[in-house]
């Protein structure tokens, strides 16, 4: 299995919506379908800060990680923050996640952003277990108020 990492293109647009339905499903939850295509737009438009890379195994897309930057009041350079990492459950646990992690870490190293950052589930102990051989959580709980 090869697993090249790469951007998003218009012609990714099937593709990521499919893994973006099933991302959602695992997550429970639905989003109206113009959120979605806002999120898609923004990924395609180069003066955004979300950025979409996509994960393509023998010529099929098995997952993304839509990251963006932004200022640090606690560092020197940007921080990157990676919103939403999924890999297809037809291929998790054949190292395409932490491909995508990798892939950011190299990204942010070229930029010089100071910080790689990501939340997760509580619950989801497998996502868990990849992202604890990066680093220990940093403890912090996070709040939403939607507007």
């Amino acid at each position: 299995m090869t697993c090249m990492i790469r951007d998003a293109t218009a012609t990714d647009a099937a593709a990521w919506q499919a893994l973006w339905a099933e991302y959602l499903a695992f997550y429970k939850t639905d989003l109206a379908p113009e959120i979605t295509a806002n999120t898609w737009a923004h990924c395609l438009d180069p003066a955004s800060r979300l950025t979409l890379r996509l994960a393509e195994v023998d010529g099929t897309v098995q997952g993304f990680a839509l990251h963006h930057w932004h200022e640090s009041t606690w560092a020197i350079g940007l921080d990157c923050y990676l919103e939403d990492l999924f890999v297809s459950a037809r291929t998790r646990g054949t190292g395409i996640g932490r491909a995508l992690i990798d892939d950011l870490i190299a990204i942010c190293h070229a930029a010089g952003h100071a910080r790689l950052y990501w939340m997760t589930d509580q619950g989801n102990t497998r996502a868990r277990s990849l992202y604890d051989s990066y680093t220990p959580t940093d403890g912090h709980l996070r709040y939403r108020i939607t507007l």
